[in-house]
């Protein structure tokens, strides 16, 4: 299950040492691109406190935003499993698409033609300059595991998420598990 590569369509598992961060504590995200140049994700498990019609006024769905990581948080993203309805969409993998024709998303999700279940919006993104992610998986701020749901990522409960990674990683990190989110609250 654990894998020392990052790749595009895996998952960041922040390991629970990662307290101190305020993006990234128990934070698990989707990977939708790593390369030399750098990487690209998602949080997959932060939801806010807006829908998609608070923030898009021609959308008249009440879908989640999440909070996508601590870049461009005034931009607004999106993954879904509907390449054949959002043309120019990218592939991620394993059925799991980045972006599109947003005009046409609108209009699909008004149409109720794309539901919840298909997409996922995010305010901002996860970014790392080339090599960081590498050099951070080196001091151990991340675990790197497969994304064994495929297009099913995007109906992952969201608050429960880390939580159920560390209790499938096992070990000691079925303690971490169960610890409050803050320890010096404890």
């Amino acid at each position: 299950m654990v894998d020392l590569k990052p790749k595009k369509g895996k998952l960041l598992i922040a390991e629970p040492t990662l307290t101190g961060d305020v993006s990234f504590n128990r934070s698990v995200v989707l990977l939708a691109e790593h390369n030399d140049e750098g990487s690209v994700g998602f949080i997959l498990n932060k939801p806010l406190e807006y829908n998609i019609s608070d923030l898009v006024t021609e959308i008249h769905s009440p879908f989640q935003v999440y909070n996508g990581g601590p870049v461009e948080q005034d931009n607004l993203y999106f993954i879904h499993t509907v390449p054949h309805l959002i043309g120019n969409s990218i592939e991620i993998s394993n059925g799991i698409y980045w972006g599109g024709d947003f005009e046409k998303t609108i209009q699909l999700i008004n149409e109720k033609t794309i539901s919840e279940e298909d997409i996922r919006f995010f305010l901002g993104y996860s970014g790392w300059s080339s090599f960081q992610l590498d050099e951070e998986l080196l001091s151990k701020s991340w675990i790197v595991v497969k994304n064994e749901y495929a297009t099913e990522i995007i109906r992952k409960s969201s608050d429960a998420f880390w939580k159920e990674k560390m209790v499938e990683l096992g070990g000691d990190y079925l303690i971490w598990s169960n610890a409050p989110e803050n320890p010096s609250l404890n």
